[in-house]
């Protein structure tokens, strides 16, 4: 009988597992293959009329990797890098009933948005940032200490020529902030965080 219910709660444990696995690969698949340009693009050209069709597919394109990377997260709070994909995610944010949908599916949660002003210090703006920061270089395959490239959010706003849009560079870490107007992942402030019921925690 013992043996039974050891059994019993180890299939469990399994079944659990691999529900959670299969789970969060259907999010995953879900966050890529949402139509973000479909629903977004007319309003991201009002906002950004000197972008091509084809430089705002790169933008929703940065948008889906930063949802990818607050689903990874797992919670934890991760800095917007990119001024472009965070005019995306604002105008996405406004239509509220598709985004309240896309949250439910893709995170299981509403994804708040949260200016870094609202935090309680900079400290915890940055660690949202290093948080990015490392999760992006992990999905792309980059050494987060000795970065060749940098990841496309990272990279998205200069390579759109985006006049106030944010720079890093990738040769100066660990050091802080260049002075050729660009600045270190590790050390720059950002455009927004995504936060909700379970995205309060910091690392």
């Amino acid at each position: 009988m013992k043996l039974f219910a050891t059994l019993l709660l180890l299939g469990l444990c399994i079944a659990t597992f691999l529900w959670w696995r299969a789970r969060a690969r259907w999010r995953a698949r879900y966050i890529d293959a949402y139509p973000y340009q479909k629903y977004l693009d007319r309003y991201l050209a009002a906002r950004r009329p000197e972008l091509s069709e084809a430089q705002r597919k790169l933008v929703f394109g940065g948008l889906r990797e930063y949802f990818q990377l607050c689903r990874q997260a797992r919670g934890r709070r991760v800095a917007m890098p990119s001024r472009a994909a965070h005019e995306a995610w604002l105008e996405f944010i406004l239509h509220t009933r598709r985004y309240r949908r896309f949250c439910a599916r893709g995170f299981g949660r509403f994804l708040h948005h949260a200016p870094p002003e609202t935090l309680r210090s900079p400290g915890i703006a940055q660690d949202d940032l290093k948080r990015a920061w490392r999760l992006s270089c992990r999905r792309e395959g980059i050494n987060p200490q000795a970065p060749r490239t940098l990841p496309l959010l990272f990279a998205l706003d200069a390579m759109l020529g985006i006049d106030d849009g944010f720079r890093y560079q990738a040769g100066c870490l660990p050091a802080g902030p260049v002075d050729t107007g660009g600045a270190c992942p590790l050390h720059a402030a950002c455009g927004g965080v995504c936060a909700g019921s379970a995205c309060r925690k910091a690392q």
